[in-house]
């Protein structure tokens, strides 16, 4: 079994994410159905020409590290970063009626993890966790972040001594 007690906590974590849910995205895509959705990651703006090229879910069952069980439902947006002609940024009410349709069919968990699958079609394809939309300068924005390998109860772990540390510190408890 793993003693997380002994490991390093110094070690980094994940970056931090939002991480949203399928159903805060359309949502998102609901309130502004007219606006361009605009991905950006690794320091750029998708193209315009972009393409939502598969949207698949999935049902996970687990053993972590620590061998605790673990299970979620997720669901993989696969974006092809590319330009095609003179097309615009797809409007976010297109990106949420392609995403209901494949809903109609596969039967999308609205509370699942959603993961964006980002590639060109040359470099091998990234994972990506999705932050909340934000409308900015006309457009509904998503930030993209790489979702990073980490240590589950590790991670738990570290949560409960930062929960801790606030109890302790007399401050309410934050965990």
């Amino acid at each position: 079994m793993l003693d997380v007690a002994k490991m390093d906590a110094t070690l980094p974590t994940p970056p931090a994410t939002e991480d949203i849910p399928l159903g805060a995205l359309l949502a998102a895509c609901d309130a502004e159905p007219a606006a361009p959705l605009v991905f950006s990651y690794e320091g750029r703006t998708i193209r315009p020409g972009y393409h939502v090229t598969e949207v698949k879910a999935g049902q996970f069952a687990a053993l972590d590290c620590g061998g605790n069980p673990e299970s979620w439902s997720e669901i993989f947006v696969q974006l092809w970063d590319v330009t095609d002609g003179d097309r615009t940024h797809m409007k976010a009410g297109k990106f949420a009626a392609i995403i209901r349709k494949v809903s109609e069919h596969v039967g999308l968990d609205l509370g699942a993890r959603l993961t964006f699958e980002v590639s060109d079609g040359v470099a091998p394809m990234q994972l990506h966790a999705a932050a909340r939309p934000r409308p900015a300068d006309g457009s509904l924005t998503v930030a993209l972040a790489p979702r990073a390998a980490s240590c589950k109860p590790r991670d738990r772990w570290l949560e409960e001594q930062k929960a801790g540390a606030c109890c302790n510190a007399g401050q309410p408890c934050c965990g």
